[in-house]
């Protein structure tokens, strides 16, 4: 047995509605699951029951990206989890096998967790959409619908969802703090590093305050130290079953600047200011077009960005380095937030999401007040006419209006 099945948004809108990650905007997604005849046209569908989940697919192949070990190594390591609840949206009469259906439309919302709730998984807020190149790792979601037929049978219909997470947007006030790091080398150099903000895009300026200051009780050895060079970079660490036993790290330099300073270190320090821009990937191919995104992830101007899932962990570092003739070199990590969308996308997306905050203040996550599902069965008297059927001298001919 099997129906015609589709999701409708509402008009003019996506399914997903509020922005995921921000609690204020109630995050959820609304739509309505139409069923009709599919064999046949008026061939009634057996229905007993039908439901509805959001589901978060990943998968990580932490060797995918390499030609020997691909083979050698374990296979992909799967996982599906359901986001929310699942819905019952319909079930037929108790003690009935199934009702006889000619048209079905059954209203949904389903909310997306907005908590961080520690260890209950079921609350925590859901990554965003992404595959890493070659898929060494990625993360998808897919509404499911559920139809059980006559005779226990059952079919799954599934639809992409691209989900994307707007709790890093770089015009946020926490990441607009300055930070600062330290560290010391030989007892003789204090190095320091601060960055005037910490969350960026793809081609945001990335500006670092970097001072080196001489130990002023080992003044005499501290001033023949040589400041050779600085150098800073940005580095991407994946974590491969990260919550697992044996969990994997790999490290990629995304991008490096290198400032070359040669001098003795001063009595009152070294002071400097190295900016560099957060690269960024072109999305259109060598004729200038840009190509047709994928249903499953959006597309954005960055390989990969800020995000925890189940199987894995993506995170970046700003990492400074000062060498040093006469002592030895010091490096400091510091870690950073990558945005998928860059700065005046984050600005643009503030009135939105003010806007989007505004309008769920009216809504009631306990009782959303869903519309009326509308279902007419085979018995119905004007059952034909809702597929736009009518009989005309004993045989079924369509309504023409």
């Amino acid at each position: 047995m099997s129906a015609f099945v589709r999701i409708t948004g509402r008009p003019n809108t996506n399914f997903l509605v509020g922005y995921p990650g921000i609690s204020a905007t109630l995050p959820r997604i609304e739509g309505t699951v139409e069923v009709r005849p599919d064999k046949g046209v008026t061939a009634p569908v057996k229905v007993s029951i039908v439901t509805i989940s959001l589901q978060r697919r990943e998968s990580i192949h932490p060797h995918a990206d390499s030609v020997t070990k691909k083979h050698l190594a374990a296979p992909r390591k799967e996982s599906t989890e359901t986001v929310g609840k699942e819905m019952l949206l319909f079930r037929c009469q108790a003690g009935r096998d199934h009702e006889d259906i000619m048209v079905m439309d059954l209203p949904f919302v389903i909310f997306i967790p907005f908590g961080r709730g520690g260890q209950e998984t079921a609350r925590r807020v859901p990554p965003g959409s992404i595959v890493l190149p070659r898929r060494t790792a990625e993360t998808y979601y897919e509404l499911v619908v559920m139809i059980g037929f006559s005779g226990g049978s059952q079919e799954r219909y599934a639809w992409p969802v691209p989900m994307v997470r707007y709790d890093t947007l770089s015009t946020f006030g926490m990441y607009n703090r300055p930070e600062a790091s330290e560290k010391v080398s030989d007892h003789l150099v204090t190095l320091g590093v601060s960055l005037p903000r910490w969350s960026y895009g793809p081609l945001d300026p990335v500006s670092i305050y970097i001072k080196l200051l001489p130990n002023q009780d080992w003044m005499n050895k501290a001033k023949k130290v040589t400041i050779q060079k600085i150098t800073i970079s940005i580095e991407q660490e994946i974590i491969y079953n990260h919550e697992g036993d044996e969990p994997q790290r790999k490290s990629t330099q995304v991008t490096k600047k290198t400032e070359v300073v040669g001098i003795k270190m001063p009595e009152s320090g070294y002071f400097t200011n190295i900016g560099l821009m957060f690269p960024s990937v072109d999305l259109r191919d060598q004729n200038g077009i840009l190509p047709r995104s994928h249903a499953r992830y959006p597309q954005f101007a960055v390989q990969s960005f800020t995000t925890t899932a189940g199987l894995y962990k993506v995170e970046y570092y700003m990492k400074c380095k000062a060498h040093l003739g006469g002592a030895k070199d010091i490096e400091v990590n510091h870690p950073i937030v990558v945005c998928p969308l860059d700065h005046a996308s984050c600005k643009g997306e503030m009135e939105a999401i003010e806007q989007s905050a505004r309008d769920a203040a009216n809504v009631n996550a306990e009782n959303p007040m869903l519309p009326l599902a509308t279902i007419v069965r085979a018995t119905d008297p004007e059952a034909l006419k809702s597929l736009g059927v009518t009989v005309v001298g004993g045989a079924k001919r369509p309504i023409i209006e």
